[in-house]
């Protein structure tokens, strides 16, 4: 439990009403109470009182009787919002997309939720097949790229925070500052994080990541190139993908008039 849940101006109805919306994904076709029981962890009776208080304000549709809940249009109208009120989203579209077609790789965007790292927005080549993540989908901090640059790119205080939240068991506090030492090195001698095929959390997926940190967000948030290793080797990572990355989040940069976003000291 964070020191946040802990504290008496934490609103644990409106957390565990977050979750429910969080727990879907692009791929879903819907979800019924007892789904989305098993995804947040809360009692089925909890989540029954939550979705049907999330659809009388219309953050949940319901269309019939016994028909399994999907997102609504007052959800889709905050998604809009955060969108345009978060500059660097609209921006980074054209420069991900040509990432993705030159490099024929899987290009996302991952920000951190809670104990996992969340994709936010993908870009698919256009001329290629690639691996196929989708946003919502949740990578773990420990054995992935994007993980590894997030530790890599958090405050101190920003890292204390992560390490009260998550309860991934790969995740101990000195695994975590390991990590953090090891991907400072890379973004500083390369300006990229690659995490170590070996101990990557899916064998079929190598990928490579680079930080950043817009003014919008008190955190930073991670770019990050990806596709199966046959298509995407360690050499190939290192020598093209990379540079082609660290590029294209430089360029985001410029064009917002922001400073690279900062290495920690690694501790």
């Amino acid at each position: 439990m964070s020191d946040f849940e802990t504290d008496r101006r934490f609103a644990t109805t409106l957390a565990r009403g977050l979750s429910v919306l969080r727990a879907f994904r692009v791929s879903d076709d819907g979800l019924g109470n007892a789904e989305i029981a098993e995804r947040t962890g809360l009692p089925k009776s909890t989540v029954s009182r939550l979705t049907f208080t999330l659809q009388a304000l219309g953050y949940l549709s319901h269309a019939r009787r016994h028909d399994r809940y999907r997102p609504g249009p007052a959800l889709l109208a905050l998604g809009n919002i955060a969108s345009a009120a978060i500059s660097f989203v609209d921006l980074s579209e054209t420069l991900m997309q040509r990432l993705a077609d030159e490099t024929g790789t899987l290009a996302l965007l991952a920000v951190q939720d809670r104990d996992k790292m969340m994709l936010v927005k993908t870009w698919r080549p256009r001329a290629v097949a690639s691996i196929w993540l989708e946003p919502g989908h949740r990578l773990p901090f420990a054995g992935s790229s994007s993980g590894h640059a997030l530790l890599a790119a958090l405050s101190d205080q920003g890292l204390e925070k992560l390490l009260a939240e998550t309860g991934e068991d790969r995740l101990t506090p000195e695994r975590a500052r390991q990590i953090r030492r090891e991907a400072n090195g890379q973004l500083l001698s390369r300006g990229y994080v690659i995490a170590e095929p070996s101990d990557y959390f899916a064998p079929g997926i190598h990928a490579v990541s680079a930080p950043f940190h817009a003014r919008d967000l008190s955190e930073p948030v991670v770019f990050t190139c990806g596709a199966t290793p046959a298509d995407l080797s360690l050499e190939r990572m290192r020598d093209e993908v990379g540079p082609s990355l660290k590029t294209a989040v430089g360029d985001l940069e410029r064009m917002l008039g922001q400073a690279p976003c900062r290495v920690q000291n690694g501790n």
